[in-house]
């Protein structure tokens, strides 16, 4: 494709994102100077959509981008906006002093969604998961514990759990000052080895009570390993409404089960820094055919991104998600 039509294609996509309307030619030349004549707009139109870049919707005399012309236009034309001095303080300034990872990856997901307007998606690193501050007991009735989990973020998850081998309240005070020195600053994706060790010191006559105990500790933990993706702004989905038409709500349910999401950073494989784009059909999930991803590395096998409406702007987008990227990158060094 030559360039006059790519610069077609490109005010094509810029004015259908900026106006959720059709664009015809006349608009074309009022609004872009394109240097040639209404002839000859109309002609590359015509060969752009020969080509399935762009169709006409409806009887409408305009045109709107199809996925192969967004690809296009993300491959060829769209140039990354550089983020202003505000920008780049606001991302500093809110990322810089988080106290751990969870609260570091909390405050990005909430940032970029903020900054782009779309459902901003984190995964958490590969290797790296909250930090336990304290873990609590609190004997509740003959055979019942409340087992609380605390995160250095202030995360707080605990769990009811039955108690065979049910021991005095005062044991489990003890307990918990013991299992607290054994697993206090460790990730809770790495519990497993400290909480078998800590066992091994107790005389075997306690094992089975402390036993239960690390158990319910280890199965609550592992509920925040399983949590692999933090989100925000799904919200957003509503002020897209119309540009999913009927599929707002398959979209939301994709959202809420979150395994399609996980597959979706499974695919991606970018380095940190790096940005990959995908599109409607490339998505490979019909309540996605709508819809876009931007996304990209920020550590070995992690990935945050973005996803809204094909019809977003992503040049903004796509300059958003590698700053951020590449700042969170930073930070986890």
């Amino acid at each position: 494709m030559d360039d006059r039509k790519l610069q077609i294609l490109g005010a094509i996509v810029e004015d259908y994102v900026s106006t959720r309307e059709p664009v015809g030619s006349k608009s074309l030349l009022e609004r872009h100077e394109l240097g040639v004549s209404a002839a000859t707009v109309r002609n590359d139109m015509s060969v752009l959509e020969e080509e399935g870049l762009i169709h006409q919707p409806h009887t409408s005399a305009g045109r709107v981008p199809t996925d192969k012309g967004y690809r296009a236009f993300v491959d060829h034309v769209a140039t990354v906006k550089p983020l202003s001095p505000a920008e780049k303080r606001a991302i500093r300034s809110l990322l810089e002093d988080a106290g751990d990872v969870e609260e570091l990856l909390a405050r990005t997901v909430r940032l970029l969604a903020q900054l782009t307007q779309q459902v901003a998606m984190v995964q958490y690193p590969a290797r790296r998961q909250a930090r336990i501050r304290h873990v609590e007991l609190v004997k509740v009735a003959d055979s019942l514990l409340l087992v609380v989990l605390i995160t250095e973020s202030g995360r707080v998850d605990q769990r009811t759990v039955p108690v065979i081998a049910g021991r005095p309240a005062e044991y489990y005070a003890v307990l918990r000052d013991q299992l607290n020195r054994a697993v206090a600053g460790r990730e809770v994706t790495d519990l497993a080895a400290p909480l078998t060790d800590f066992l091994e010191t107790l005389p075997v006559p306690e094992r089975p009570a402390a036993a239960e105990v690390a158990e319910s500790l280890a199965a609550l933990a592992a509920t925040r390993a399983e949590d692999r993706i933090m989100m925000a702004g799904t919200a957003n989905i509503a002020r897209s409404a119309q540009d999913f038409a009927r599929d707002v709500e398959p979209l939301l349910d994709v959202l809420e089960e979150q395994l399609v999401l996980l597959r979706l950073f499974t695919e991606m494989h970018v380095s940190p820094g790096d940005v990959q784009v995908r599109i409607g059909s490339e998505l490979h999930e019909r309540a996605l055919h709508q819809a876009a991803l931007v996304g990209a590395g920020y550590g070995a096998g992690s990935h945050l991104a973005i996803l809204g409406p094909s019809r977003m702007d992503y040049a903004a987008g796509i300059s958003t998600v590698q700053a951020i990227a590449r700042y969170v990158s930073r930070f986890l060094e």
